[in-house]
């Protein structure tokens, strides 16, 4: 599939945590592109990026930023594509300033925000709203739901028979 999801952030620090978008992506089959780029230090980058981001295919926008987190909000007040904004911790603050930053839009620039971190919830999003308009999508999309349900009730399995002391939780 072309990229459907644009992934943006704002340093190549946030790239650990925003990985967690690329793999739900990778692993429902959603092609995306993913870059850098700055509210504060590349603002005409980010305006030539996301005017041209439709002529690409891109219809979802997920932007992850730490601190001041003004990436989500210029993205969303150049498009009328759905923007999805991750809050990275990070700062002196843990990210409680980037939570504040991204989700306190102004009436008529929606940003849809996840949790702090929550990159990978972020990809699920995106997804949700590509489903929509792509039925395979949505097929896949209850697959992977399934697998998740399958996930945590054969953790409470091994819980059961395990037992708390021999029960080891799995490293991520």
């Amino acid at each position: 599939m072309n990229a459907k999801v644009s992934v943006l952030m704002g340093s190549d620090s946030d790239l650990p945590r925003m990985r967690e978008t690329a793999k739900v992506l990778e692993d429902l089959g959603v092609g995306f592109e993913i870059t850098i780029a700055s509210a504060h230090r590349t603002p005409d980058r980010v305006e030539e990026y996301v005017r041209s981001a439709p002529e690409r295919g891109i219809e979802v926008f997920i932007a992850g930023a730490g601190g001041a987190a003004h990436l989500a909000g210029v993205v969303a007040s150049l498009t009328t594509l759905p923007v999805i904004g991750v809050p990275l911790s990070g700062s002196a603050l843990g990210g409680v300033d980037a939570l504040y930053a991204t989700v306190q839009m102004p009436s008529g620039v929606p940003v849809a925000t996840v949790a702090v971190d929550g990159a990978k919830n972020a990809g699920i999003l995106a997804v949700q709203i590509l489903a929509l308009k792509y039925p395979d999508l949505m097929k896949r999309l209850v697959e992977y739901r399934k697998g998740l349900t399958s996930t945590v009730v054969e953790k409470a399995r091994r819980l059961e028979e395990l037992g708390l002391d021999g029960y080891q939780v799995e490293a991520k």
